[in-house]
């Protein structure tokens, strides 16, 4: 029995956040910031608990290829390095969002940046229906991966 099932095979959960660092992608001692098997694996992962009927939400971090808060400290504007760091959530969104759709996982992102060729403008309502309706939903606040078994992926702050 898993963690997430209630003792009468049922999940504990109806729906849950799960939250990854954007370094979980990358392949420990790489230069690459993605690794192709690894974000499958979390996939496959990800669709396990959704089979189970658990809607999730995930947030995903950027840390893997950009860190706002560093660059600001070096001399940027902290704006222009949050934007940033935002685009490096949504570029990962957008690798978990393939690797979960090529095992069937039917997902979607969305984000607060307006980028209507790879994800929808994010609207909360439209993120939970995703959710009720058995998607995968994905982004930061701008954007987030929402599925009613499966999750989601939001961004993890506001630019200050």
């Amino acid at each position: 029995m898993s963690n997430l099932e209630s003792v009468a095979g049922q999940p504990k959960y109806r729906r849950i956040v799960l939250k990854l660092s954007g370094e979980a992608l990358r392949e420990p001692g790489s230069h690459e910031t993605i690794s192709p098997w690894i974000v499958t694996d979390i996939a496959k992962h990800i669709q396990q608990v959704r089979d189970l009927g658990v809607e999730i939400a995930i947030v995903i971090g950027g840390g893997n290829i950009w860190r706002g808060l560093t660059a600001s400290h070096r001399g940027m504007d902290r704006t222009t390095a949050d934007y940033m760091g935002m685009l490096a959530t949504v570029i990962n969104g957008m690798a978990l969002q393939s690797a979960l759709e090529q095992i069937g996982v039917v997902t979607r992102l969305q984000t607060a940046i307006e980028m209507a060729n790879v994800a929808e403008p994010f609207i909360l309502r439209r993120a939970i229906r995703h959710l009720e309706l058995g998607r995968v939903w994905g982004g930061n606040r701008q954007s987030i991966f929402l599925d009613r078994h499966n999750g989601g992926t939001a961004g993890e702050r506001n630019p200050s």
